[in-house]
C-alpha cells in the first residue's frame, strides 16, 4: 500500500461523494471530499494528495478548467475523472488536461480503485 497520503474526492453530488468516501475507505484509503472547485481551492494543500478524483461537471463549474489551474499553478497531484455525462469532447478534452483516467458513471468500483493506485504509484 501507498503512504498515507489522502484521495481528494471533488464532486457536487453528497451522495456520490459519500459513495466515494466509503469505497475509498473500505480499500483502505484516506478520503478528504469537497462539494465544489472552490471548497477544493480554500482547502489548499493540493500537493498532499495522492490523487484527486474530479467530477467534470460541477454544478455550473468545470473539473477540466479547475485541472488546468492547478496545473498552471504548479500542482502536479494525478487527477482522475469522473462523469456522468460522457461524451467525445469530454474525454477529448480531459486527456488534453493531463488526467491519470476518464471513468464514465456508472463505473465499477474495481476501475476506480485500479485507476487511484496506479496514480498513486507513480505520483509517490
Amino acid at each position: 500500500m501507498f503512504a498515507r497520503k489522502p484521495i481528494y474526492v471533488v464532486d457536487d453530488d453528497l451522495s456520490m461523494r459519500r459513495s466515494l468516501e466509503r469505497l475509498l475507505r473500505k480499500h483502505g484509503f484516506d478520503a478528504v471530499a469537497f462539494d465544489s472547485a472552490a471548497a477544493l481551492l480554500r482547502y489548499g494543500c493540493i500537493d498532499e494528495a495522492c490523487c484527486i478524483v474530479l467530477d467534470i461537471n460541477l454544478n455550473g463549474e468545470s473539473g477540466i478548467s479547475l485541472r488546468r489551474r492547478l496545473a498552471s499553478e504548479g500542482a502536479t497531484t494525478p487527477i482522475i475523472y469522473i462523469t456522468g455525462n460522457d461524451c467525445q469532447a469530454n474525454q477529448v478534452a480531459a486527456i488534453q488536461s493531463g488526467c491519470a483516467a476518464y471513468l464514465a458513471k456508472p463505473f465499477a468500483a474495481s476501475a476506480l480503485i485500479d485507476s487511484i493506485e496506479r496514480a498513486c504509484a507513480r505520483h509517490s
